[in-house]
């Protein structure tokens, strides 16, 4: 079920990955699934929102506490075989980026990240 990220005070990171998927699944479901337990499991790692709709437009925005954080991500083996499979096969298109959070706010904790 899909969730907000619980993320802490600003600053952090945002890395915004944003996907056209290809037909078929081809193992894409477990290999997003296994990611989102791995990144949990990275050290600096806040959090995540995903989405994705019928056509398979998605947006994954995952938090981390530093930019030593994001790129510990990416060179994660298991996560760099994702990547290189993603290339090939699960996407058409995508784009990754990624930006400093330096403010927050919302209707739940309003006051809690201004």
């Amino acid at each position: 079920m899909a969730s907000f990220a619980h993320t802490p005070a600003p600053p952090y990171y945002a890395v915004i990955f944003t996907s056209q998927r290809t037909e078929g699944d081809q193992g894409y479901g477990d290999m997003a699934d296994r990611m989102v337990e791995l990144a949990h499991a990275q050290p600096g790692f806040l959090g995540v929102e995903s989405a994705r709709g019928a056509g398979g437009f998605g947006i994954t925005v995952s938090y981390w506490e530093s930019t030593q954080a994001v790129a510990n991500w990416k060179a994660n083996a298991e996560h760099r075989i994702a990547q290189e499979t993603g290339k090939t096969r699960w996407y058409a298109d995508y784009e990754l980026r990624v930006a400093k959070v330096e403010r927050a706010y919302g209707k739940t904790h309003p006051a809690s990240h201004e």
